[in-house]
């Protein structure tokens, strides 16, 4: 499961009511206008996450404690973190119909982006097993189950009537893998669309931890899942260059289109005002990095507004991106 924590997101502990049990899963959708840009922009799926928060704490009808939903799937195979395993769902229409299942939001709406794709399927499942591991029962039902509502969507409501099943239709036979440096077993099972408890049943693994280099395993019902969408790579020398220039007048060309995955990044941290996330590292980007590199630790020269790899590594590492010389 790729898993964006709360933490990553910059939100406190949930403040939901604990509940340690339920019968299952509801699985919804937006039920509003979804961009398609979502498709292209991972970070469009973490900023519609923050906006659904953000409303459910400004509505005082409902009076939230938090975004209402346990867990989110965007359509690029993450799984972002709501109110978390153990928390009562504020979502499913009533506190009856809360108490009987946690709830699960795929990233998908009622009009512009409405077709779940494969990997939005695959992180909601991930979900519905990871809630599982925490006091979930078996069952898998729509909002609309118990509930006057169309969520999930008719895409989703079909698929959730199938069983939500894993894309792909039927399980595919046993198949094998030999060990390479660095893998464990978690991103096997996950590469290959099981368990690691399935796999290391299927090879009498005693301690899952320990997996040799040339090591051939049986992995039960095989089937590779699709890869995740790589992350941006940022390079440092033309960030620097970027950022030593002189500030450009508005509307000129940006210097270096990897400066707007900083600005995003910065903007995530609530460091930099979004109309200056530009693709421009001039005076307001300097000074929203170097508020990064305080954060950091950094004093005096070493917090000058000019990226260094340490503290972009640091950035990148926290919002999605890697970096390189």
């Amino acid at each position: 499961m790729q898993l964006i924590t709360r933490s990553a997101l910059g939100w406190p502990a949930s403040a939901a009511p604990l509940q340690a049990s339920t019968k299952g899963v509801k699985v919804h959708y937006t039920g509003s206008a979804v961009s398609t840009g979502l498709l292209k922009d991972h970070q469009q799926c973490i900023a519609l996450w923050k906006d659904i928060r953000a409303a459910h704490l400004a509505n005082k009808t409902e009076n939230y404690s938090d975004v209402a939903y346990n867990y989110a799937a965007c359509v690029h195979g993450y799984v972002l973190e709501g109110r978390g395993t153990g928390r009562r769902t504020g979502a499913n229409g009533n506190q009856t119909l809360n108490r009987g299942h946690y709830a699960v939001l795929g990233l998908i709406g009622s009009s512009g982006l409405t077709e779940p794709t494969d990997d939005l399927l695959n992180a909601i499942r991930d979900a519905i097993e990871h809630l599982r591991k925490h006091g979930a029962g078996n069952e898998i039902k729509g909002h609309r189950d118990g509930y006057a509502t169309a969520c999930p969507g008719g895409p989703l409501y079909t698929w959730v009537k199938a069983g939500a099943p894993r894309p792909g239709g039927k399980p595919a036979a046993d198949g094998t893998y030999t060990v390479k440096a660095g893998d464990t077993l978690t991103a096997i099972a996950e590469r290959h669309g099981t368990t690691v408890d399935a796999i290391a049943s299927a090879n009498g693994l005693k301690d899952p931890d320990r997996i040799d280099v040339g090591q051939e395993l049986t992995i039960p019902g095989s089937k590779p899942t699709t890869p995740k969408p790589s992350r941006p790579v940022v390079d440092l020398s033309r960030l620097i260059a970027a950022a030593k220039a002189d500030p450009p007048k508005p509307g000129t060309p940006i210097s270096y289109a990897g400066t707007k995955t900083v600005e995003a990044a910065l903007v995530a941290e609530g460091l930099l005002n979004r109309r200056y996330a530009d693709g421009h590292f001039g005076s307001a980007t300097v000074k929203a990095y170097a508020a990064w590199q305080r954060r950091c630790g950094w004093t005096g020269d070493d917090a000058d507004g000019i990226p260094g790899k340490a503290s972009l590594t640091k950035l990148g590492a926290r919002r999605g991106f890697d970096v390189k010389d």
